[in-house]
């Protein structure tokens, strides 16, 4: 799963509801692997004449922003999902999971498969803090007002005390290049409370300062595992 993870680095996250690109290929609608980003990213600078071998961390995602290239929250939950269910021997992502319908199920898989698909009773179901294991998703569904959309993040490591976990995220404080995969914990300081309740701490910051904290208890917020992990 690791691989995955690294595979993303650099990459921004993508928000599809602001470009508008609804129609587009996987990989400039925010649901690209990290192979076929590579690939365009090869193509954008063998287009502007660039030495991408030369190019450090920084300049690559600067490049990626500007090109309107990036992965969303449910698109990098897909490939990291994907791989740990190949490596569990339980087969591919998407001929596990239960498509709201019978065209999304062979075509365009990943541009399908969003958090309501992953929340979805048919293919995960609730589970509790104490027997939360690797693999396992923190689905984050809508809020009162409408104002914030869904959101998943992925479970990478466990401890007895603290969840470990991984996502695509733009935090507001992240400006144009902050961007990206994520990653954070979840302190159990009172197993009889909500996960939501407990304490969150993601680039050094806890309570309000913490975007992600914030918005999980803003809205419908569970800790879910796949149905056939």
């Amino acid at each position: 799963m690791e691989n995955i993870i690294n595979g993303y680095k650099n990459v921004p996250y993508f928000n599809n509801k602001t470009t508008g690109r609804r129609g587009a290929l996987a990989v400039h609608g925010g649901k690209g692997s990290p192979e076929q980003i590579q690939d365009e990213l090869k193509e954008i600078t063998f287009r502007e004449k660039l030495d991408i071998k030369s190019l450090s961390d920084d300049q690559i995602k600067k490049l990626l922003v500007y090109n309107n290239i990036g992965v969303d929250c449910s698109g990098f939950a897909f490939y990291l999902l994907n791989n740990l269910s190949l490596t569990k021997g339980k087969g591919a992502l998407g001929k596990n999971l239960k498509f709201n319908s019978f065209l999304g199920k062979f075509f365009r898989q990943v541009q399908n498969a969003g958090v309501k698909l992953f929340a979805d009773n048919r293919n995960s179901h609730v589970i509790s803090m104490d027997e939360v294991s690797v693999g396992d998703i923190i689905t984050m569904i809508g809020n009162e007002d409408g104002v914030m959309r869904d959101h998943i993040l992925i479970v990478t490591e466990v401890s007895p005390s603290t969840i470990f976990y991984t996502h695509s995220v733009a935090w507001p404080t992240d400006g144009e290049y902050g961007s990206g995969i994520h990653k954070g914990k979840i302190e159990i300081i009172n197993p009889e409370k909500t996960i939501a309740e407990q304490n969150w701490i993601e680039l050094d910051k806890t309570g309000e300062e913490n975007y992600t904290h914030s918005r999980a208890k803003k809205s419908v917020t569970e800790l879910r595992r796949l149905n056939w992990f």
